[in-house]
This record gives C-alpha cells, sequence and structure tokens, in this order.
C-alpha cells in the first residue's frame, strides 16, 4: 500500500512538473521577443532556484551538509543540469525548435533503456512501448523538417536529451541523502559561476535588463515568470523521482510539450495544425496508458 501511494504521488508531481515546466519555453520566448537574450533568462533562474530553494530549506532547518557518498551524484546533477539549462537552448540556434524538441524528448527511451542498469531490476518493455507511443505522439506534433541540418545543432539537443535523463537518476540518488530544496540550492548555487561568465560572453557583455539594451514592455513579466514556473518545476521534478524511480515517472513529462503548445496557442497566438491535434491525441493516449500500468505492476524498492 504504501508503495502505491509512493508511486501515486510521483506520478502527480511528476505531471504537475510537467506542466508548470511548460510555462518555462513560452516565456522564456515571450523575453525573446522582448529583448532578452535566451541564455540571460537561464543566468535569472538559475539565481531565483539556488535562492529560493535556499530560503526555503533554511527555514525549514534542513541541513546544507553533502556526505561524502552524495557528493558524486551532486556533482552528476549539476552536470545534467548544466547540459539542459544550456545544450538544448542553444540547439535552437542551429536546427529548427520543432526538431529540437523532438530530439530533447528522447529522453524519456533513455531513461527506460538505461533504468534496468542503474535502478536494477528487469527491462520493462510494456512502459518502454508507452515511452515509444509518447515519442511517435511528439514527432506527429511537431512534423519536424530534417533536410540539410548542422551535426552540431543535432549533437547539442541530444546532449540535452542525456542531460535530463541524467537529472532524474541523480535526482533520485540524490533525494536519499538530502531533500530537493537542498541539493536543488546547492546545485544552482554551483552553476552560477559557471553560466554567468558564459552569458555574459555570449551576449558580449550586456544583459538587456540590466539596461544595456532596449527591452520591450513584457520584458520583466517574461523574465519573472519564466524564474518562478522554472522554481516551481524543478522542485516538483526533483520531488517526483523521491517518491517513485525515474523509469515510472518519466514518461509522464511527455506531458509537458503538450501543454506548451496549447500555452503558445494562447499566449503567442501560435496555431494548432491537425497533426500538432493528432500528435497530442497520442500523448494523451500514452499518459492513460502509462498511469494504469503503472499501479497495475509491482514496482522495484
Amino acid at each position: 500500500m504504501k508503495s502505491s501511494t509512493s508511486v501515486l504521488r510521483g506520478v502527480v508531481l511528476a505531471l504537475s512538473a510537467a506542466a508548470i515546466y511548460a510555462i518555462v519555453p513560452n516565456f522564456v520566448r515571450l523575453a525573446f521577443l522582448n529583448g532578452v537574450t535566451a541564455l540571460e533568462t537561464v543566468t535569472y533562474r538559475t539565481v531565483a532556484v539556488a535562492v529560493v530553494l535556499g530560503l526555503v530549506a533554511l527555514l525549514t532547518r534542513q541541513s546544507f551538509k553533502v556526505s561524502r557518498t552524495a557528493w558524486p551524484s551532486l556533482v552528476g546533477q549539476v552536470l545534467a543540469t548544466l547540459l539542459v539549462s544550456v545544450c538544448y537552448l542553444a540547439s535552437l540556434q542551429f536546427i529548427p525548435v520543432t526538431l529540437s524538441v523532438v530530439i530533447f524528448y528522447t529522453f524519456p527511451l533513455i531513461i527506460l533503456i538505461g533504468a534496468p542498469f542503474i535502478e536494477g531490476h528487469v527491462p520493462n518493455l510494456t512502459r518502454m512501448a508507452v515511452a515509444v507511443l509518447g515519442f511517435a505522439g511528439l514527432w506527429v506534433a511537431l512534423a519536424p523538417d530534417f533536410g540539410q541540418l548542422p551535426l552540431f545543432g543535432l549533437l547539442l539537443a541530444f546532449m540535452g536529451a542525456i542531460g535530463c535523463a541524467m537529472q532524474f537518476f541523480t535526482g533520485r540518488i540524490l533525494s536519499r541523502h538530502m531533500p530537493p530544496a537542498v541539493f536543488g540550492s546547492l546545485v544552482h548555487i554551483i552553476l552560477i559561476p559557471i553560466i554567468l561568465p558564459l552569458a555574459l560572453w555570449l551576449t558580449d557583455g550586456k544583459f538587456a535588463m540590466a539596461g544595456a539594451t532596449p527591452v520591450g514592455p513584457y520584458a520583466l513579466i517574461a523574465v519573472v515568470g519564466a524564474c518562478l514556473a522554472y522554481v516551481g518545476g524543478y522542485f516538483l521534478h526533483m520531488s517526483s523521482v523521491r517518491a517513485a524511480p525515474a523509469s515510472v515517472v518519466a514518461p509522464f513529462f511527455n506531458f509537458e510539450p503538450l501543454v506548451t503548445t496549447s500555452i503558445a496557442f494562447v499566449l503567442l497566438k501560435e496555431t494548432l495544425t491537425q497533426n500538432q491535434m493528432l500528435g497530442g491525441a497520442m500523448v494523451f493516449a500514452a499518459l492513460l496508458l502509462g498511469s494504469f500500468f503503472t499501479f497495475r505492476q509491482k514496482e522495484p524498492a
């Protein structure tokens, strides 16, 4: 009973994280349209997570002590978060957004393939089939045009996917040693001196929100919205893998691009094609099947 309750909590947290994460790219895009580069917004959201989760940990009297056994997974979480934050967004400068998203959302498949080796259980073909269905739905919905595309851009998007898969596994391990608020804050504190110089270098030292260049009327709202959404999404993301194994919660993150597209339809006035509606239906079907099989099968300890 306790295992089933924990799995249910993990699934609910995963769906909540996916829904909140879905807000982030829309706000990042809105910020870009108002003169704030993506990497500048990433810098702000990195600081926001470090501060907000750090305050939560301090106010709830949680210890920031890192045990010797926790350091490898903490370093892995830092590297994983760096790959997601930098590589995924950087890929958008080389390949179409739709193709980048399709490649990035191979991470549930990467997780399900790697889970038997990392979580120590027999490969679950049913979950892999559900993940493939969800990925196929994304492929249909986004309908990428491969054409002649630079290999570097494709590699960046795939590195982002690997980073996201690493976030699930290292987050699961870290949660055994410390609460998500603590390691989430520590991870982003470590990332600040890495991301800040990189952002300054790529923007020639000119941060728009600091007054270096003109910004649009919605710049502040977009940046603040992206930061708050990322803080909530990351915390719920790490809480989900604390409650249930990565291989259980990962397929439910296919819900994120579906919500992202819906928000873009309302916020950015983007239209939905027949392919996107059909693909969305396939993703929704994968979510229903995933939840059905998740609660029927016994989870590994």
